[in-house]
């Protein structure tokens, strides 16, 4: 289930106060690519094993937030560093 458009609209990322929006499915693909191959850790230093079925990406493109259960996990040390 897709997040609600008005829970979008007050979300904001914790580290930066930027907002965030859908990640698009060619990023989570590549993401999962990562996942599968060992290669992804969270921010918190944790892998991360378990694949990406939806997520919120920060306006600026360098932080990924996973949606867990249509939850949005907005933890700093939980969320996944992309590269600029």
């Amino acid at each position: 289930m897709p997040i609600s458009n008005e829970l979008l609209e007050i979300l904001v990322c914790p580290e930066t106060k930027q907002p965030v929006r859908p990640a698009p499915p060619a990023l989570i693909e590549r993401t999962n690519v990562e996942i599968r191959a060992g290669r992804l850790r969270n921010r918190g230093g944790e892998a991360v094993t378990k694949e990406i079925r939806e997520a919120l990406v920060r306006e600026d493109g360098r932080a990924l937030y996973v949606i867990d259960d249509g939850i949005p996990v907005m933890l700093i040390e939980e969320s996944i560093e992309l590269a600029s």
